[in-house]
């Protein structure tokens, strides 16, 4: 059994994730289009523009613009999708709606998970969306120390007619939302526990789903997931268009110093200011865990 001081605090979370983009002005009004999301802040940085979107104040997004990067490989380690979480079946139908009438959108399946219904899309420059919405935790289904996590038929239609009504649909800019789990790319399932597990904190919560290892904090089914569906054996990555960060929010400065810990026993360099510290995994993601209340300014800084 871990210990305290070997896994994450419970209330860590997830935060923006970092896309590099081609078309900055394209790839932000279709995430402002098909996910309700809103420009909150820009900075230029040298050559590049950075430019965060999300819902009320939640930074949920970061798009930065790198249009001589080559297009996003999806056989290569990376982003598998960013899975944006909302509080009700209505929101979710409401995005979910609004993401289907955006011609630009494509869009992939759905699927019940049993902890979750989720919907995927991918986004004009092949990056995969999930939008989900998570059932009570009393639901979710136990075996032993795993949570069972399941891909069952989910009929789109018959979800948009049980839960779409107009004043969610107007609303949905205003609500709530933010990202519950990123799912990734890596090269090999035994590399990336050594790194997201032992070094990082998280805990394993489903082991036995054919390529791919779910894990989270605080009994989550999961905040990050890892599969080798398409990029099993895919070496260190080339520089694209894609993924650029993930963002880790936990909760205290010992929270930071104990992962910094973790990893300068394993020999694995990292950055750290006192607020965050970055790392890279084995395939050359960077990962970055922040204090809460990461400002805009301090994402678009980072």
């Amino acid at each position: 059994m871990a210990t305290s001081g070997e896994i994450l605090d419970a209330d860590t979370s997830m935060g923006a994730v970092t896309l590099r983009v081609g078309d900055l002005e394209s790839m932000s009004d279709y995430y402002s289009a098909a996910f309700a999301m809103e420009p909150l802040a820009e900075q230029g940085k040298r050559r590049e523009a950075h430019r965060v979107l999300g819902r009320g104040t939640t930074p949920l997004v970061r798009l930065i613009h790198t249009p001589d990067l080559p297009a996003v490989d999806r056989r290569q380690a990376g982003l598998f999708h960013t899975a944006f979480l909302f509080e009700t079946p209505a929101s979710l139908a409401a995005t979910v709606y609004r993401a289907a009438q955006d011609p630009r959108s494509q869009f992939v399946g759905s699927s019940d998970h049993s902890v979750s219904e989720a919907f995927y899309f991918t986004d004009p420059e092949g990056n995969g969306v999930e939008l989900y919405t998570d059932r009570d935790r009393s639901l979710w289904i136990h075996d032993g120390a795993e949570i069972r996590i399941a891909t069952e038929f989910l009929d789109p239609n018959a979800y948009l007619q049980r839960h779409l009504d107009q004043a969610t649909l107007d609303q949905a800019p205003a609500l709530a939302g933010l990202v519950g789990h990123v799912h990734l790319q890596v090269g090999d399932l035994d590399t990336a526990r050594s790194f997201y597990v032992d070094a990082l904190g998280f805990e394993a919560t489903q082991t036995g789903y054919r390529g791919a290892l779910f894990a989270s904090a605080g009994g989550y089914h999961h905040h990050i997931a890892m599969n080798v569906w398409n990029s099993g054996g895919a070496g260190p990555r080339a520089a694209s268009l894609g993924l650029g960060d993930v963002s880790i929010t936990v909760p205290t400065a010992d929270d930071l110093e104990a992962v910094a810990g973790r990893l300068r026993a394993r020999s694995i360099a990292f950055a750290g200011d006192g607020r965050s510290v970055a790392v890279d995994d084995p395939w050359g993601t960077r990962v970055t865990l922040s204090l809460p209340d990461l400002s805009t300014e301090e994402l678009l800084s980072r």
